[in-house]
Formats: C-alpha cells, structure tokens, sequence
C-alpha cells in the first residue's frame, strides 16, 4: 500500500514521506526504494556496502584514472544532466570522438544490457574496463598503464582508508589483492547502482496520491504518451519508461533493441557504416540500425537525443522523427524500410508537442540531480581528483 503525500511538498520531503526503505544489507546498506519500485538485481560477488558505495564515488570522481590526469567517469557522466554530458557523442583525452552519445547511468542497475550497442555487455563491473583501457576510441588512456594507476591510487592516505574499509577481506591478504582491477571495478559499479531516480513529480502524481504533483499539459500529455496514437509507451514503459529492465521480481531480463528509422542513407534502410546497430556483434541482416531503447526519465536534461545525439530538442524529436515515422536522409526522401513496425508516424499540433514535452518534463527528478550523495566527493582545490568537465558548443 502506498503511502500518501501532501501535495506540493518538496522532493526531499517527498522521499521520506512515501519512499519505503528496502533491500538492507547487513552492514546497514539501504536502497532507499518506494514500495512500488522493485530492488535491483545485484552480483553474487559484489554485494552492496556503503564503505564501497562510497570508494566508487571517489572513483567515478577523480581523473587520476586517465592517463593525462584529466578525465573521470564524471567528464562523460554530469550528476545535473542526469549522468550524461551535454555533448552529441563522447570525447576521450586525446579528442578521439566516439560514435555515439555518453548513455545517462540513471537507474543502471536495472538494465540488462549497458550500451547503445553491444547485446553482451551485460556486467557494470566489465563495462568500467572499456572508458578505462578501450582504445578504439580512447577514452580514459589506461591501457598499459595499470601499475602507475594503482601507484597513484596507493599513495592517497584516503584510498588507503576506503579501500580497506570497502574490502576487508583483501585488505588483510595485502596490497596486492587490495589494489586491483577487481576491487577498482567492483566498487565502480556499487556506486553506479546507488544512481536511483524515482522521485519525479509525476512518480508524485501517479504513485503518491498528488494531484498537483504536475500540470494539466502534463495530464494531457500522459494521455497522448500511452495512447494509440503516438505508440511512446510500447518502448518506453515500466517505471523505467524502456523496455530493458532486470529486477529481483521479474523471472527473465527484458531487452528491447529497436530500428527507429533514424537513418536510411541508401533507400534499403542502411546506416552509417560506424554505427550500423547491434549487426555489428549478432551478424543478423534484420539487427541492422537496431539500438537499445534508452530510458526517458530525466530526458528533459539529457539533450541532445538519440544515440548520435542528432537531434537537438525533445521537440524535434517529437516532429521530425517519430511523427514522420522515423527520420530519413535517403534521397528519395522515404522512411526506412528497416524501420520497427511500431512507428507509423503521426500528424500533430502545436498544442499535443506542448503538452508532450510538458509530461516528459515532468518526468525530471530534481533531488537525484542535485543529491549531495551523488555528488563529487574530492575538495575542489584538490590538484589531481578534480574532473575536467566540458561542455556542448
């Protein structure tokens, strides 16, 4: 049963009014989930503690793990662009660009697979060995270069004070099998799983009882969201409006990858030859231009959209991709034949995107973009910890 709230109370407030604590470890550990929301599926090896919680947010936070010392995960990952950066595809230390936009981690734990692309990315602990030690593209630069960054690592006295606490078991068998990659991932991915957004106005509204929780555009919008006519829930619903989703409730993982028609660059559907879609690992003609359905809580901060991020505003995605079932640059001008059979275009009016973008708005939740525990954890007057942080043009 869920509990109620008052309306207009604030998001904070809100948390602890009708969130409902599940999931406790035994060291205290807490998800800090509402009753509606189910715990997240967590590796037998990994299990969550806040002492490694806590060392992989110093992790995530700290650009001594690149190789010029001045890249973190948070140079791709903005806490207040709910863990994307702003710009239309990543960016390494070397200014290699990468073929796709950074993927927002907000609610990660719930996703069966991690990337736009690859099907068999399924661990966060795997995934954090690509920015690190990837070289096509280089992101962070580390490959070859493990001993310096444990050395760096070895030398802070506050490493030393949260990984000891964080893994206690290695700790006694020595630095060795403190200071490694598993442990450095390991904790990664624990901080990575405490990234939980459930707490927007329209959770407010749908779950809390609130009707002020959002606006009548808003309302009306919804309508529009999982009607008939514009289709957006088929993809995108769930409490984590995707179609990719792994809980300690569901039996099987869920997957969704999806043709949006976003290119169709020769009349037969195809699409850029550095972003072919998940064709490139399963070899199926049929898996050409198919990408994973991204997650659109929050979306009102991730722009630009779609895995390219060729598409500026939620507007335009709303005009000139979905409504024209699917966008094409072929020169017949026509959508793609490869297109998921979900899109059928749509016409619209001024009024419906307005009062779309109104309940897509409303699914933004600003205390887990400005959640002190989520935040960068190193003095800003720190040399080395410090993230770069780079900006859209």
């Amino acid at each position: 049963m869920h509990l109620r709230a008052r309306a207009g109370v604030t998001a904070a407030l809100a948390v602890a009014a009708w969130g409902l604590l599940s999931g406790s470890t035994a060291d205290g550990f807490t998800w800090g989930l509402p009753a509606w929301v189910p715990p997240p599926v967590v590796p037998a090896d990994n299990p969550m503690s806040r002492p490694k919680v806590e060392l992989g947010r110093h992790l995530f936070y700290d650009a001594r793990l690149s190789a010029n010392g001045q890249m973190s995960c948070a140079s791709c990952h903005h806490q207040d662009k709910a863990f994307t950066d702003g710009l239309a595809v990543a960016e390494g230390i070397t200014g290699q660009k990468g073929a796709r936009s950074a993927m927002s981690l907000v609610n990660v734990a719930y996703l069966p697979t991690l990337t736009w692309a690859n099907p068999q990315l399924k661990s966060l602990e795997v995934q954090a060995l690509i920015p690190l030690f990837g070289e096509h593209p280089v992101e962070m630069g580390m490959a070859g270069k493990e001993a310096e960054l444990f050395s760096r690592l070895k030398a802070d006295g506050t490493y030393r004070k949260l990984f000891a606490q964080a893994f206690p078991a290695e700790a006694r068998r020595g630095d060795e099998a403190l200071y490694s990659l598993s442990t450095l991932t390991k904790a990664i991915a624990a901080f990575e799983r405490s990234l939980l957004s459930f707490n927007s106005p329209y959770d407010r509204y749908k779950y809390a009882d609130d009707p002020n929780a959002i606006s009548e555009a808003a309302k009306r919008g919804e309508a529009l969201f999982f009607g008939e006519k514009m289709e957006c829930y088929h993809c995108h619903g769930g409490f984590g409006f995707n179609d990719n989703v792994q809980h300690s409730r569901l039996p099987f993982a869920e997957s969704g990858f999806h043709n949006t028609g976003l290119y169709n660059t020769d009349g037969q559907g195809s699409y850029p030859a550095d972003n072919p879609g998940i064709i490139e690992f399963t070899g199926e003609a049929s898996d050409r231009g198919r990408f994973r359905t991204a997650s659109l809580r929050n979306v009102a901060v991730t722009a630009p959209y779609m895995h390219d991020g060729s598409i500026p505003t939620l507007e335009q995605v709303i005009r000139q991709h979905y409504a024209l079932a699917g966008r094409s640059t072929a020169a017949t001008g026509q959508p793609s034949p490869m297109r998921s059979e979900l899109l059928v275009g749509f016409e619209v009016s001024d009024g419906e995107v307005a009062d779309l973008v109104a309940f897509l708005n409303a699914l933004t939740d600003p205390h887990f973009l400005g959640n002190p525990n989520l935040a960068n954890p190193w003095p800003q007057s720190a040399v080395l910890p410090a993230p770069s942080v780079r900006t859209a043009p």
